[in-house]
């Protein structure tokens, strides 16, 4: 595990919407745009540290739109380039980060400063958390089966409790707010009880009941 004594005060970042990277979560990303081809090669010759961070305006048409106050960072942890002279990362998440300032860009990429104190717990493996599993895995279920989505639920049901929630926070379709929500939750069992209302609110009227009974 890093300390945060070891992660750069300056970063550079990825703004994307609708994408999140949570802490020991895995990211794969398709890179191909040349300032952040020059970014990841420049991760790649220092820290390989970029930081994940959502626009506040998805659709807004500017080249550097205003983002949130709160990202989390990840690592490359592995790196390919395809023929067409594309990058294929994977990033590790590290920890959550608060943006202090935004620095001039470089290569044409943007650059902050930051502030890791307010998330040092990112840095440690979590406690174990008291949520109502059953009622999760139900809710989700019914989720993956209005939204069209297939899953081994063997292998959910047989998930430990943090990558669980951390890699469906990640890959479920939910609206970019409730993903920096989601980001923002302060503990995984918070993380977790968001998760599952989320679940349940995207359900039509009286068309759910998340009961565990009825799987």
């Amino acid at each position: 595990m890093a300390a945060q004594a070891d992660l750069s005060s300056t970063i550079p970042i990825f703004p994307l919407t609708g994408v999140l990277l949570l802490p020991r979560g895995v990211l794969p990303l398709n890179i191909f745009e040349p300032r952040y081809l020059n970014m990841v090669d420049d991760a790649l010759a220092g820290d390989r540290l970029i930081g994940m961070i959502q626009p506040r305006e998805p659709c807004a048409r500017t080249p550097a739109p205003e983002v949130y106050s709160i990202g989390c960072a990840g690592r490359i942890a592995s790196f390919e380039e395809t023929d067409d002279g594309r990058y294929l990362i994977a990033l590790k998440g590290v920890s959550r980060y608060t943006v202090l300032s935004e620095l001039p860009t470089t290569r044409g990429y943007r650059r902050v400063q930051v502030d890791w104190e307010p998330f040092g717990e990112d840095l440690e493996e979590p406690d174990p958390i008291e949520f109502d599993r059953d009622r999760f895995l139900a809710c989700l279920m019914e989720f993956f089966e209005r939204n069209g989505l297939r899953a081994n639920w063997q292998a959910v049901r047989e998930t430990p409790d943090e990558r669980l929630i951390t890699s469906l926070a990640m890959i479920c379709p939910f609206e970019p707010p409730e993903k920096q929500a989601l980001l923002e939750a302060q503990t995984l069992a918070e993380r977790a009880d968001l998760m599952t209302t989320l679940l349940e609110m995207s359900a039509p009227p009286g068309g759910s009941s998340c009961d565990p009974a009825r799987h």
